[in-house]
């Protein structure tokens, strides 16, 4: 017996897990296929003859607008990705394929949901920025942000000052409370270093108990070293209760200032690490 290929095509395009949707020249949706309500929370009958960019995320408006352009001008659109807003208000990602049908006036777009693949991308892409624990900058995005501001001080003639950190002792914590306490007096440290900056400037984290501090357009040699008093009072508070008496380190700063004492990345690192440590043989002395 025949089968009845005809009839069959709507009952598999409802059968689809990716969404299909079809729209007309004015962006009216004349019809979508009954995935629409995983993908958005609208049944199918809620979505048709409304807008589809009533759905569509405002800050990706714009760019989606443009290919809607291109696809209604005949060149198929198959991997462009954008986000919608779903009844509940929250936000889902979706990868399109779209062409633009003469024979219906409309084009006809195949959605699918991205939202577990974009957060995976945005983490990894994070992660490789990132340290891990603190979720501070890590040395590779630190150098590449550090080469950064020293283009825009030479260019604008500016000062900025680069802080090495070294947590004193901080092997002792670790040695006597475990490695566990040892990372969340890390995570202290770092979210106390962030108080101390401006969102101008960036903290690191270069490995180990090594932090970085990168100060933008310094006013003064004078007021950096306020700044750096600031973070050593900051960083002596005591830790909380919760730390069960553990107490905070105390760390050792070295400063570099561009260009007074370097114009380059590797010599002002090298330069604040110098100063740390011979601010750390003071304190041995």
């Amino acid at each position: 017996m025949p089968v009845d290929l005809q009839a069959l095509y709507p009952k598999l395009i409802h059968l689809m897990l990716d969404t299909v949707f079809v729209v007309d020249s004015d962006n009216q949706i004349v019809f979508v296929s009954d995935a629409c309500e995983a993908l958005l929370g609208y049944r199918a009958q809620e979505l048709t003859g409304t807008p589809i960019t009533d759905y569509m995320h405002p800050e990706d408006l714009a760019r989606t607008r443009a290919s809607i352009v291109r696809v209604m001008n005949g060149q198929p659109h198959v991997d462009f990705r954008n986000r919608y807003l779903r009844k509940d208000g929250s936000v889902v990602h979706i990868l399109w394929a779209a062409f633009w049908s003469k024979e219906v006036g409309a084009r006809i777009g195949v959605a699918r949901d991205v939202t577990a693949l974009t957060q995976a991308e945005e983490e990894l892409r994070f992660l490789a920025h990132h340290d891990p624990l603190t979720a501070l900058t890590n040395r590779s995005l630190f150098n590449e942000r550090l080469n950064q501001a020293l283009q825009s001080a030479r260019h604008h003639n500016q000062t900025l000052a680069l802080l090495f950190l070294d947590i004193n002792d901080f092997k002792g914590i670790n040695d006597v409370h475990g490695h566990a306490m040892g990372d969340r007096v890390l995570c202290v440290i770092a979210r106390r270093l962030e108080r101390c900056v401006r969102e101008s400037d960036l903290v690191a984290r270069m490995g180990g108990d090594e932090f970085t501090v990168l100060i933008t357009d310094v006013q003064s040699q004078d007021a950096m070293a306020g700044k750096v008093a600031q973070i050593l009072a900051v960083m002596a508070e005591p830790l909380g209760t919760e730390f069960g008496g553990v107490k905070m380190p105390s760390c050792s700063v070295g400063v570099a200032f561009y260009p007074a004492d370097g114009e380059d990345a590797d010599t002002l690192l090298s330069h604040a690490d110098g100063e740390m440590y011979r601010v750390k043989r003071l304190r041995w002395n």
